[in-house]
């Protein structure tokens, strides 16, 4: 008699850290988004300048704030 475990191959510790690429786009500028806020009623993505302009109004309703903006300092120093 063979036991079969059930498939959790997803685990929350194992997704990427980086989840923003190129092709996603601030939507208050269309620059290159950084930051991706949840919040209740969907996702926002924004670039650093304005995830820093709104993050006082924004971070404390979010249900998620995701910030890559620390990707900006590491291609500068390349």
């Amino acid at each position: 008699m063979s036991q079969f475990a059930p498939d959790n191959t997803v685990d929350e510790l194992e997704r990427p850290t980086q989840l923003l690429t190129a092709l996603d786009r601030c939507d208050y500028c269309g620059a290159q988004a950084y930051v991706k806020a949840t919040l209740a009623t969907g996702e926002l993505l924004f670039c650093n300048h304005h995830a820093q302009e709104f993050k006082a109004k924004l971070q404390p309703v979010a249900l998620e704030w995701h910030d890559e903006s620390s990707r900006l300092l590491d291609s500068a120093a390349e």
